[in-house]
């Protein structure tokens, strides 16, 4: 086998390199280019692959600096062909001093946000204008934030593993813990209660999670408002104003709220609340008065003070507003959906 000399094959693939980046870039047209493509860096016949093939000749000791300098041509050529490609597929400069300033823009294509999202923000600020402040807590919580301290002992139904997502145990020894996605919203009144002292007064907005089958009502992720008003003096007189004010303030018009004696661990007493929509009621969510168990496991004095507290779905405020009769319309992410708000 003939030997080729090292300064022999740089110069040759040095030569190569310039003649077929010089090739691609005077190319004027696709089918030019594709010739020029095949002519260099063609599988078979390429001259680029007849150049590889000639690394077997040089020396062994030399192959090494013959390697190295061989990828790097490779890589100049096909980024000119790249290159070149591009500016053939976007006009290249002619398209470029062709461009009229004059001539109108396209206008872009802009979203928006999610009928839910939308909601959230617009239940945000009517609490804010009613003198409720927003707070946040984690959606993975333990069971004390999401049960105990919420006055649901562990015979409680509503801890069954059924009606949960458990997750995994934090903490270690005697200490354990068992975590779940929260349920409710109401573990967020508990983290807010045990670090400020009343009166407090709060809101908030985020994800719940149960394990419900999937219908025109129910869904296994959705969205809570909750709220809280802990101070002296406090009545269901406030609780049933303050929500008629919502209420009226969301949909637009004077809305009449009434309430219907029902039970909750964390309320007492405990409502439904109804609100009156085109001639007829409709069922919103639950509220209290925060029972005193509540108040006691976050250090609160029952006897010094009182509050309410009330959960509304926001999914469902959303679709009683805008007409939506199944609420999985909110999670399929159909733009024939959503472009509509």
């Amino acid at each position: 086998m003939t030997v080729v000399a090292l300064d022999k094959f740089l110069s040759d693939l040095d030569q190569l390199t310039a003649t077929a980046v010089s090739a691609f870039q005077a190319a004027s047209a696709a089918d030019v280019l594709e010739a020029a493509r095949v002519e260099f860096l063609g599988a078979k016949n390429g001259r680029l692959k007849k150049s590889q093939k000639g690394l077997s000749h040089v020396d062994k000791a030399d192959k090494p600096v013959a390697g190295k300098r061989f990828n790097q041509a490779k890589q100049d050529i096909e980024a000119a062909y790249e290159t070149a490609k591009e500016k053939l597929a976007g006009g290249g400069t002619e398209q470029a001093a062709a461009f009229d300033p004059t001539e109108p823009g396209r206008r872009r294509r802009l979203g928006h946000g999610h009928p839910v999202s939308q909601t959230i923000e617009e239940l945000t600020d009517i609490f804010a204008r009613l003198g409720f402040n927003v707070a946040e807590g984690p959606e993975i919580e333990d069971e004390w934030h999401n049960f105990e301290a919420l006055n649901i002992p562990p015979s409680h139904p509503a801890r069954d593993p059924l009606d949960n997502f458990y997750l995994s145990t934090a903490g270690g020894g005697a200490a354990d813990r068992q975590l779940l996605l929260r349920s409710q919203t109401s573990t967020v009144q508990i983290r807010v209660m045990e670090k400020a002292t009343p009166p407090v007064r709060i809101v908030s907005l985020g994800r719940v999670y149960r394990p419900d089958t999937a219908d025109a009502t129910h869904y296994p992720m959705f969205h809570q408002i909750e709220g809280l008003m802990i101070d002296r003096k406090v009545t269901m007189a406030d609780l049933k104003s303050v929500l008629r004010m919502f209420c009226s303030s969301y949909l637009g018009e004077e809305v009449h709220v009434r309430f219907r004696p029902s039970f909750f661990p964390f309320t007492e007493p405990s409502v439904e609340v109804d609100m009156s929509w085109h001639g007829g009621w409709i069922e919103m969510g639950g509220a209290g008065m925060v029972d005193p168990n509540v108040l006691q496991a976050v250090g609160y004095d029952p006897e010094e003070v009182i509050g309410f507290a009330f959960g509304l779905g926001v999914e469902r405020l959303c679709a009683r507003r805008h007409g939506i009769q199944d609420i999985r319309e909110f999670f399929k992410n159909d733009v024939r959906f959503l472009e509509q708000f």
